[in-house]
């Protein structure tokens, strides 16, 4: 392996997930545990709560499973969640962010496929704008 390769290596392993740390320390935890997270235990109209396809997913939105039983995350798994939920947002960016494009309807400024449908037709919806808000006040 080439010296040029090992640099760009290291880079990867050492440099692209301190960067994604750095996100999420500038991201409001406490905000996200009481604002944000209770959106995803949420029932929409006519469509599933995330948490119903989200826990233990295969993508890059995978929240922590609930413990049988269990309305809410224990302080661990909101951890991990937020962690995760760092990773797919610009802060100070809520355009720029997956998290808010992916469920936005197309219509309304969001990403063209979304299999679980859409959770906010618009970016009036009160809870799009909560978890913009929060990816807004990062910095």
């Amino acid at each position: 392996m080439t010296i040029a390769r090992i640099a760009i290596l290291s880079a990867v392993f050492v440099i692209a997930p301190l960067a994604l740390t750095l996100d999420a320390q500038s991201l409001d935890y406490g905000v996200y545990k009481n604002q944000v997270q209770p959106i995803f235990l949420k029932k929409r109209p006519t469509h599933a709560r995330c948490v119903v396809c989200h826990a233990g997913a295969n993508n890059a939105f995978r929240l922590q499973p609930l413990d049988k039983g269990a309305t809410d995350w224990t302080e661990e798994q909101s951890r991990k969640n937020f962690e995760l939920v760092s990773r797919l947002v610009k802060p100070g960016d809520p355009d720029a962010s997956h998290l808010l494009k992916q469920p936005l309807a197309h219509t309304g400024g969001g990403e063209e496929f979304h299999s679980g449908g859409r959770q906010f037709a618009t970016k009036d919806d009160p809870d799009w704008k909560t978890i913009a808000d929060w990816v807004k006040a990062g910095k």
